[in-house]
């Protein structure tokens, strides 16, 4: 795994980020809150983590989407950190699961057929709108097609470990999502609050209103 810091001034707070399958740094180094160092995970080939990297701060905030969704609770399951909150957008504790994570036979057809076009198709399911393509596109992942398809592979392995059974304290549903059906979120979040958005998979302007503090679902209430 890569544990890369995108804001790093010895802050108190921590901004913790595992990101989805296929992400980079380019795509997330976003302006983030005043008082935050920014700590981005990404690059899920091996599931290695350097817990050093949360010592000495006094709050973490901790965000994870997608895929990070899975990883994150199997890395920080059992960690006692000062969670500010836990959010969770676009994914679940049951990533590759018929009634509560993509269905096998959609992410077994994803790595089989994996290739350049296939990677654009994704890219293009993931945003729903040309509008929104054109942001992804704007700091797109620079990240080799067999580096993504090996990363997709060791995903299919690890997820065949039990759930994690890691407290999330929120999670966002994309009404738009066509990558974690909406009904399977909502299935696997029972007990778990949750907020709807009217967004696809990835929103760019979402997420920049959740690294920078400014998304009113980081609040307690």
């Amino acid at each position: 795994m890569e544990q890369r810091f995108i804001k790093k001034e010895n802050n108190p707070r921590l901004l913790l980020f595992f990101a989805g399958w296929g992400s980079d740094e380019h795509l997330f180094s976003r302006p983030v809150e005043d008082g935050y160092d920014y700590l981005l995970c990404f690059d899920y080939r091996t599931l290695d983590f350097d817990y050093s990297l949360l010592d000495g701060y006094r709050e973490i905030r901790l965000l994870a989407w997608s895929m990070g969704v899975w990883v994150a609770g199997q890395v920080l399951t059992g960690k006692d950190y000062p969670w500010q909150m836990r959010l969770a957008i676009g994914g679940t504790p049951f990533p590759i699961d018929d009634r509560k994570g993509i269905p096998e036979a959609i992410f077994r057809a994803t790595l089989e057929n994996f290739s350049d076009a296939a990677l654009v198709r994704f890219r293009r399911r993931i945003c729903g709108t040309a509008e929104q393509v054109k942001e992804f596109l704007s700091h797109a992942p620079y990240r080799p097609v067999p580096e993504l398809h090996e990363e997709l592979q060791a995903l299919e392995q690890y997820v065949r470990r039990p759930s994690a059974p890691f407290v999330w304290d929120k999670a966002i549903v994309g009404t738009g999502d066509k990558i974690f059906p909406p009904a399977n979120q909502r299935e696997a979040w029972r007990g778990t609050a949750v907020i709807e958005k009217d967004v696809a998979h990835y929103g760019g302007a979402l997420f920049d209103r959740l690294l920078s503090g400014e998304e009113a679902v980081w609040t307690r209430h």
